[in-house]
């Protein structure tokens, strides 16, 4: 592991601006940034700890909504009495992730900024646009089992790895920030970005910006959500295809839907088209087939991956039963 200098802030203003310093990275619970420089795939020179800051609430907020501090653990999130009542999916997302022992430190802000998990990516022996601009990617023409099937492009075909984030993505939270610029806000769905010709940048945050809290907004969806998650083993395994929704129930019908898909995307991925199909009808296991197809509609099969189309529509399917109470 590269040497490197430690900073722990005490107040947010001295973290923005220690964060402004060249090939810095910021600390949250640890459990992605800690993991990746042990393998050298991250280098950073300067490490700054926000541990010490005061972005750990979790705030019910006037109009019903939650706000979940950046410094939030997973654990914390998924046992709080408001998300359990008015935002399920969140809960299920959260312990769909990782081990009771990792979700005790893992961190809001830090689960938005994940990793991939693709395997070329924490191989240094492996070519790697996102690693290394330029580089190369070895999983177009690779083993490409666990990849994205949508939202890739010639430079990157890595999937998102996050759990909440597929639920945060569903639920139109937004992301709030602090920088060199001040305060500003942006939509959940904006604040990752797409590989593009640049995979190497993720998101939408500016040279020593720091994540401070997400907001989920009180709609009347999100008591009807669910989360479902497919994979190779039961625990600490992540999604070769998952799902959250929300519906918006009411005399028989779905008046609103939200699906977002993990597992199967460069990033958390809204199904807008399958959105609009599900307005206005009656839930049915038909009717959510026919969603579930919509949503796959644009899917781009690799060559070791295509199972996960119908695996994804069987996870839509499933958790839009379970939010709908349709067996």
């Amino acid at each position: 592991m590269r040497s490197f200098t430690y900073v722990r802030a005490p107040e947010l203003a001295i973290a923005i601006e220690a964060g402004l310093r060249p090939e810095s990275a910021f600390l949250g619970g640890g459990t992605t940034l800690v993991d990746v420089m042990r393998i050298g795939v991250v280098a950073p020179a300067q490490v700054v700890d926000l541990g010490g800051l005061p972005l750990a609430e979790i705030a019910v907020l006037p109009d019903g909504g939650v706000r979940l501090g950046a410094l939030a653990s997973n654990a914390d999130a998924a046992a709080h009495p408001a998300i359990l009542a008015r935002f399920p999916v969140i809960a299920e997302a959260l312990l769909a992730g990782a081990s009771p022992q990792v979700r005790n430190m893992a961190t809001t802000g830090g689960n938005l900024l994940q990793k991939t998990r693709c395997p070329y990516y924490r191989d240094l022996a492996s070519p790697c646009n996102k690693r290394q601009p330029g580089a190369g990617c070895a999983a177009i023409d690779g083993y490409n089992r666990s990849h994205a099937l949508l939202g890739g492009s010639a430079q990157c075909i890595a999937t998102h790895p996050s759990d909440l984030c597929v639920a945060l993505a569903a639920l139109d939270a937004t992301v709030r920030l602090n920088g060199p610029r001040g305060e500003r806000a942006v939509a959940f769905e904006d604040f990752h970005t797409l590989p593009g010709d640049h995979p190497e940048l993720e998101s939408v945050l500016e040279p020593g910006e720091v994540i401070v809290a997400v907001d989920l907004p009180a709609r009347p969806f999100t008591v009807h959500s669910r989360y479902v998650k497919a994979r190779d083993r039961a625990s600490f395994a992540f999604a070769l295809a998952s799902a959250a929704v929300a519906l918006d129930l009411g005399a028989g019908r779905i008046r609103e839907a939200r699906i977002a898909l993990g597992g199967v995307a460069t990033k958390p991925w809204r199904a807008r088209d399958a959105e609009r199909l599900l307005a206005g009808e009656a839930p049915s296991s038909d009717v959510f087939q026919r969603a579930a197809t919509a949503a796959l509609q644009g899917a781009k099969p690799r060559t070791h991956n295509a199972f996960k189309v119908e695996l994804a529509q069987h996870v839509i399917v499933r958790a839009l039963e379970r939010a709908a109470g349709v067996s």
